[in-house]
């Protein structure tokens, strides 16, 4: 099974790696640098969905934290720890 899980933008570098655009990406408790490419309109403090690594699609916050909210409620937040849904994802 896939998962994508949402994480909010927190910084952009353009054309960091092989001519991609680039960013670090928040999820709860830890940040990743994931590849923004797909996403060319997004920007630092939007909220994307991403899987393996990639930004397939922007959202909105209230939607991330509806996610964070299902996942706490079937307990499978692995990695991302005690996450408070009610927290600024």
């Amino acid at each position: 099974m896939c998962l994508s899980i949402p994480g909010k933008i927190v910084s952009v570098a353009d054309g960091a790696q092989d001519d991609l655009r680039m960013g670090r990406v928040a999820f709860g408790g830890i940040t990743k640098e994931i590849c923004l490419a797909y996403v060319p309109e997004a920007e630092v403090g939007d909220y994307v969905i991403v899987h393996v690594g990639f930004a397939i699609s922007k959202l909105n916050q209230e939607d991330a934290r509806q996610v964070f909210t299902y996942l706490a409620e079937l307990g499978d937040v692995g990695e991302l720890g005690a996450l408070d849904p009610a927290q600024e994802v």
